[in-house]
């Protein structure tokens, strides 16, 4: 993997808070945090900056729109919990997040199950619970309708491939082959076969990419979102109950990117739900995010056990790495590895005046959090702190991975 090296601007550090030495989350400083979590490396989630997010959203949305949370981004069963009163609904994607998203009393009507591969009994404790499942493929579609004879009609949405993508999306997933959904131009024919007897079709789901910074592309994918919509639905058994659009909004996490447009979104969301409440009269919009929602709210901290200089160069040695989070090492998905966000939790009102690495314990020069970054000179005991965590962390890495200890987690 390449390097990209150096400590070019992150627009996340602007919003960086700090009491004297310390790094501030959620109003509390890291060493409280600390002597709550009772040792290092743990994650910490400000609770107060997602209900902030939430309310941004709900601000630039049109009325009527759902704003859904997608658990796979953080499924900590309290942070799902304080989610479930700020949004309308979750979408999750095994068994074991519905049953994290059910303990919260989230109503079942508003929670949807996506991604392939689900099995048998994924399904029928779907059906059980009443949600929505999002069906990926024909396999899925026959089980739901032999279930459907048991006495409960599942509900279920088609997921869609769609014949276009996300333009700019760190992560496309729409326009060409996939192993998501059903292919956009196959889906007629499985509208017809639809058994409305034994199955409650309830719409469609269609998403084209997420990790997008772009407004204007976003706003151009839902265009042809609503579009490709409506021209399913003329073959549908039923009116359209529901079309989940998606979300695909980003987050600042390299030197360079700024936020996401947020009122361009907004603006871009108002005229959809216009066109749709005259083209699908009766649908429910639904939108779905989770990076966006929790990604900037979270913190990965870690303690510096050594410092080593060779040829050079400056190596802080902490107890976290890519067995924690593996994003912020790059090996999930970067072609150029590039830093995210990191500070010095306990220098906070110092200088730099060197540039250092931050490297973690494992046997692996893959094992790296920070390159050639300027940082205050740090010594063995400070903490270091990954910004831009809150989303695809924890569950998201190799915790196993040398049989080092799990980190902790705290929602502040």
């Amino acid at each position: 993997m390449a390097r990209a090296s150096g400590t070019p601007h992150h627009a996340a550090l602007a919003r960086v808070q700090s009491r004297g030495r310390e790094l501030l989350i959620g109003g509390e400083t890291v060493g409280a945090l600390l002597a709550r979590a009772g040792r290092t490396p743990f994650y910490a989630y400000d609770r107060q900056a997602i209900a902030m997010r939430v309310a941004e959203l709900r601000h630039m949305m049109p009325a009527g729109m759902h704003l859904h949370y997608a658990l796979k981004a953080n499924p900590m069963p309290a942070l799902v919990a304080w989610m479930a009163g700020l949004v309308d609904g979750f979408d999750v994607a095994s068994g074991r997040e519905l049953s994290v998203a059910l303990a919260t009393g989230m109503a079942a009507e508003c929670i949807s199950f996506a991604g392939p591969g689900k099995s048998v009994m994924e399904l029928e404790a779907a059906v059980a619970a009443g949600i929505t499942v999002h069906v990926e493929s024909e396999r899925e579609l026959a089980i739901l309708h032999q279930l459907g004879v048991q006495g409960r009609r599942p509900r279920l949405a088609i997921r869609v491939n769609p014949d276009f993508q996300l333009k700019s999306a760190g992560m496309k997933m729409g326009g060409g082959a996939s192993q998501f959904g059903i292919d956009a131009e196959r889906v007629p024919a499985l509208l017809h076969g639809l058994d409305v007897s034994r199955v409650d079709f309830r719409g469609f789901h269609i998403f084209a990419g997420s990790q997008n910074l772009s407004a204007a592309a976003i706003a151009e994918a839902q265009v042809e979102t609503l579009a490709l919509a409506e021209r399913l639905a003329v073959d549908a058994p039923v009116p359209i109950a529901e079309l989940n659009i998606g979300g695909g909004l980003g987050i600042p996490y390299f030197p360079g990117e700024q936020p996401v447009d947020l009122a361009a979104v907004g603006a871009s969301l108002h005229r959809l739900a216009e066109r749709a409440r005259a083209s699908l009269p009766g649908t429910r919009l639904v939108t779905e995010l989770g990076r966006y929602l929790v990604g900037e709210a979270g913190y990965y901290i870690c303690r510096i056990l050594d410092r080593k200089e060779s040829r050079g160069r400056v190596f802080l040695v902490t107890d976290g790495g890519l067995h924690h989070h593996l994003a912020a090492s790059g090996n999930f998905g970067q072609v150029i590895r590039k830093n995210y966000p990191v500070v010095i939790a306990t220098r906070m009102d110092q200088a730099t005046e060197e540039m250092a690495s931050v490297v973690g314990p494992l046997c692996t020069p893959l094992d790296l959090l920070a390159d050639n970054m300027a940082f205050p000179r740090a010594v063995p005991g400070d903490l270091v702190a990954v910004l831009q965590s809150g989303a695809y962390g924890y569950t998201a890495s190799p915790l196993g991975f040398l049989s080092h200890p799990e980190p902790m987690e705290l929602l502040v």
